[in-house]
């Protein structure tokens, strides 16, 4: 399973995984974020990720080579923060009830 929700706003786009970021998906991810408007502040929702496998982890260090901020709940997700160096967000006013509780990265 592979699920990603855009959510933008005026400040910014917020991309939320879910599932497995395997090969293709994690192409795609790339690309939807490289086809968007610019300048963007992006924040990277990875708490629902269950599978990083390495197309996945480069996707995810190319996010954070271009200024994305990661929000992760999990231990899985915390633990891929930790691994690959992936950024904090820090909590915005009027953000979904997603990131209630989150721990960032």
């Amino acid at each position: 399973m592979f699920r990603i929700e855009i959510v933008e706003a005026s400040d910014g786009i917020t991309m939320i995984i879910e599932g497995r970021l395997v090969s293709h998906f994690a192409e795609t991810a790339k690309q939807l974020i490289a086809r968007s408007r610019t300048p963007i502040e992006l924040t990277v929702d990875i708490s629902e990720i269950t599978y990083v496998d390495s197309a996945g982890e480069t996707a995810l260090t190319w996010m954070r080579l271009i200024g994305a901020k990661f929000v992760a709940e999990t231990s899985y997700s915390l633990h891929l923060c930790e691994r690959l160096h992936l950024p904090l967000a820090t909590k915005r006013a009027g953000l979904s009830a997603t990131f209630a509780g989150a721990q960032v990265c």
